[in-house]
């Protein structure tokens, strides 16, 4: 099964992207997962969507030819960042490659609740008219107080948020099943 990330911070200390980083690492056995750059991607512009640069086009391409898409977000002003909002504009617009293509959500940040309110924006956002993608429920992923369970080197150290990536993992594996 192949999965992309698309991590919602270009931030290169990202706790986000060190998410992104541990799920494919620790998952290699179980499913490929390509985690996409966001740095290269224009901002949206309807005036050029339909001879949109080759970034974007390579972009799309990629999530469409996966078979569902990991979005990994951190929160800014409790909602999802611009970047990621850019992203899916542009995934939403012309070919929509979103439609249909299964999602599944996480997130890190150094606050308690992790991305709680990112995420549910994000999930109303994925069932927008235009991008019609169905959600793993009930297996939210919140890495609150990101900064105590990294290590310097990026590595998610904390057992018990290991433990839980592990289940959350084994059911998007047997929701994909539905799909693929």
């Amino acid at each position: 099964m192949k999965v992309v990330a698309i991590v919602g911070s270009i931030r290169k200390e990202s706790y986000n992207y060190k998410l992104a980083k541990f799920v494919q690492q620790h998952n290699a056995d179980k499913f490929e997962l390509e985690i996409l750059s966001l740095n290269d991607i224009p901002m949206y512009n309807q005036d050029i969507e339909n001879d949109a640069p080759q970034a974007v086009l390579d972009f799309k391409a990629k999530v469409k030819a996966a078979d569902a898409v990991l979005w990994v977000t951190p929160e800014y002003n409790s909602s999802i960042p611009g970047v990621l909002g850019n992203a899916i504009d542009w995934l939403s617009r012309v070919d929509k490659v979103m439609i249909g293509k299964p999602s599944w959500i996480m997130g890190a940040s150094m606050g308690n609740l992790g991305t709680v309110k990112a995420q549910m924006h994000l999930r109303d956002i994925l069932f927008a008219q235009g991008l019609g993608s169905p959600v793993l429920q009930g297996n939210e992923v919140y890495v609150g107080a990101a900064h105590t369970k990294f290590d310097a080197e990026g590595n998610l150290t904390d057992e018990g948020t290991v433990k839980f990536l592990d289940s959350v993992v084994e059911n998007f594996m047997n929701w994909m099943k539905l799909y693929i």
